[in-house]
């Protein structure tokens, strides 16, 4: 594929970025199935929670050029979402990359294989997301290939640029803004429900009776 560099993605709305702040993120979970990137795809460095924007990057499986083009571009709370391509050898995120993240105010990165020097990325402290680790590393070979800003696929997930990026310790999930706006206040309504529900749970009440399930099986004919 030939090269395809795009303009960054129209800002996100800060209420809403301040609002999923707050949330538990598996909450989220209680209301969607999109946009749950593959569980192996983990923190390897950072701490906390993190919501950014999505700024997208395809590279070549030994090429990093667009991603390295891509780092002096990125704005504060923006989230580097790198496709590899399928590549699991090569590391596209190491040191010198998420260093210069960090000096232009990026929240995170996320590549869809692996990463490099971890114990100085553990320093530097920004959120970083990926497959796993290895000392053999992406070059800048210049190769014709590659994307900014164009639709790619992390985690098993499709992502745009623009979208939401929120990771834990759990994981990742990245979605359209719109789509997490949906289901945000009822799960923030969830988690402030949740305290009540746990005390319940330390008083002796069965789960299934808080929960509703119980009687869902004894509707099925499942219980006397």
């Amino acid at each position: 594929m030939p090269l395809d560099l795009r303009a960054l993605p129209a800002p996100l709305d800060p209420a809403l970025v301040e609002r999923l702040r707050t949330v538990d993120f598996p909450t989220l979970g209680h209301y969607l199935e999109e946009g749950f990137c593959a569980p192996a795809l983990q923190r390897v460095a950072g701490t906390g929670k993190l919501v950014g924007r999505a700024v997208t990057v395809r590279t070549t499986a030994t090429d990093s050029t667009v991603l390295h083009h891509a780092a002096g571009l990125v704005e504060p709370g923006d989230v580097v979402v790198v496709d590899t391509g399928g590549d699991r050898r090569h590391a596209p995120l190491g040191e010198v990359v998420v260093n210069a993240l960090a000096a232009r105010g990026a929240a995170g990165a996320v590549v869809d294989g692996l990463c490099t020097d971890v114990d100085a990325l553990r320093a530097v402290g920004l959120p970083v997301y990926a497959l796993g680790r290895t000392s053999l590393t992406t070059k800048l070979h210049g190769i014709a290939d590659g994307s900014l800003c164009a639709p790619i696929t992390c985690g098993g997930v499709p992502v745009h640029p623009g979208d939401l990026v929120l990771g834990d310790a759990n994981g990742l999930i990245i979605a359209p803004a719109g789509r997490l706006a949906e289901v945000l206040d009822e799960a923030i309504e969830d988690d402030a429900e949740e305290p009540a529900l746990i005390a319940e749970l330390h008083r002796g009440k069965p789960l299934g009776t808080l929960t509703g399930a119980t009687e869902t099986l004894r509707t099925l004919g499942a219980l006397n």
